[in-house]
């Protein structure tokens, strides 16, 4: 039987209905898929940030743990504060005037007379001891007659982590007797016998930390 015409033109509006939704659904864009590389990247940059934040938190920490003093200038209360003078390089052998007695800045011997990190029975020369001072080393100078005063002292700065690798002690004889003086880049604490107290939170305000260097004696 012969298709009627309102079959037929019915045919032809579905059939074009069809075709535009396909021609809409192949037109329309996928989901994109995340780039591998561009995930890998992102973990590894992820991994690391962690990593640096926990080696941070290491390295951080109190000032007893640390391997240097906490302070990059001077702290009020801590020793008193001595005048800059100029900081060159002398022949080994030159005798060089200083403002105080011991000295906390000045011309100094060059690294070839440097010593380690110690106890000095026997003294140091000024010009070296402003060297190390240079270095942001601690250099503690005494005067003890008394070996049980002397032995003490020792016995402090064995006790003092840091001083192991920023301190120096030596024998000082231009200074008073019973007298220690701790001396700094620019900073000098006097005490009359070995304060434990005042020693430590000195190393621990300034060991490392003053002076336009820093070196450790080691």
């Amino acid at each position: 039987m012969p298709e009627s015409r309102h079959r037929r033109n019915r045919g032809q509006a579905l059939s074009r209905r069809a075709g535009s939704a396909s021609a809409r659904s192949s037109s329309r864009p996928g989901k994109k898929r995340p780039n591998k590389l561009y995930v890998v990247a992102s973990a590894v940059i992820a991994v690391l940030v962690i990593a640096g934040f926990a080696l941070g938190g290491l390295a951080g920490g109190g000032t007893s743990g640390s391997s240097s003093g906490s302070s990059s200038q001077f702290v009020e209360g801590i020793g008193e504060r001595q005048p800059i003078e100029s900081s060159n390089h002398q022949n080994v052998g030159t005798d060089i005037v200083y403002n105080s007695f011991p000295p906390t800045s000045g011309d100094h011997y060059p690294p070839e007379a440097l010593q380690r990190c110690g106890f000095y029975e026997d003294g140091m020369r000024d010009e070296v001891a402003v060297h190390h001072l240079e270095h942001g080393n601690i250099v503690v100078n005494y005067n003890l007659p008394d070996s049980g005063q002397a032995d003490q002292l020792r016995n402090v700065m064995g006790d003092i982590d840091i001083a192991k690798i920023w301190g120096i002690a030596r024998s000082y004889d231009k200074i008073p007797e019973g007298q220690v003086a701790l001396a700094a880049w620019g900073v000098l604490d006097r005490m009359d016998g070995v304060d434990e107290g005042r020693i430590t939170q000195f190393f621990e305000a300034y060991a490392g930390s003053l002076g336009p260097e820093s070196i450790t004696c080691r």
